[in-house]
């Protein structure tokens, strides 16, 4: 019973590290959009704001 179940997944090898690779390459695209995003001028300006708004409340 053992032998079939090993004959059912021997076409795998190397999957994993398949699966690695595009995760990796997901993590590494998904990094270099929140950069674009949150390096631009108007998130930028909003943060500004934010921090601004957020130091005058008490005056």
């Amino acid at each position: 019973m053992h032998h079939l179940i090993r004959e059912a997944f021997r076409g795998d090898d190397g999957m994993t590290t398949a699966e690695y690779a595009i995760g990796t390459l997901a993590a590494a695209a998904l990094a270099t959009a929140l950069y674009v995003v949150l390096s631009g001028d108007i998130v930028s300006q909003l943060l500004e704001d934010l921090v601004k708004s957020a130091f005058s409340v008490g005056t």
